[in-house]
């Protein structure tokens, strides 16, 4: 299979559990009107070292710095070659945060993170409410904090999301839980 295919299908899955799981079981009341609207960049990073890959996820934020939020809301920056062990990416995040300080951008841009084995600290790995971080690849979601700040302006109690999305995870049927994360499942 060539990297153009196997980048495809990586965008294929991403995408599929945008609409399917953060849009459809609604974790991020935030994320349906960019997806509508063609804002949310799916990156592939190819990368097998970390060089590499801080390196891509710097011109994702150059990037982001630069398109107007009308044309680039937020990107996705995935991760299908490397950092597969969560206990690795988790490392990763601190080198991410740190090129963020680096290039001064704390009140511009936020991380987010994504990991198909994610568990939240204080968290066995089974526990459901780790669900609403799984994703099919590792990934840093960059979010630009302006637009942050403007959602949760008119979102009536955003601090609720944790616990709601943790009770509908909970909720879920064996059969919609592999429906909906079939890469947990293989």
């Amino acid at each position: 299979m060539t990297a153009l295919n196997t980048n495809n299908m990586v965008v294929q899955h991403v995408n599929q559990w945008l609409k399917d799981v953060v849009i459809g079981l609604n974790l991020c009341p935030f994320a349906a009107k960019p997806q509508r609207n063609n804002q949310i960049k799916i990156f592939v990073s190819n990368a097998e070292n970390e060089h590499t890959l801080l390196e891509d996820i710097l011109n994702q934020l150059l990037e982001l710095e630069k398109k107007p939020v009308e044309e680039l809301e937020t990107t996705l920056v995935v991760i299908p070659k490397m950092l597969n062990d969560f206990d690795e990416y988790n490392l990763f995040i601190d080198w991410v945060e740190a090129l963020m300080r680096q290039q001064n951008w704390q009140g511009i841009f936020q991380l987010a993170t994504f990991h198909p084995g994610y568990c939240f600290a204080g968290t066995c790995p089974q526990d459901a409410e780790n669900l609403t971080n799984r994703s099919p690849y590792p990934i840093f979601h960059l979010i630009r904090e302006d637009s942050m700040a403007k959602v949760l302006k008119h979102y009536p109690n955003p601090e609720s999301i944790p616990e709601t999305n943790i009770e509908r995870v909970e909720n879920l049927s064996q059969k919609e839980l592999v429906k909906l994360f079939p890469y947990l499942f293989k």
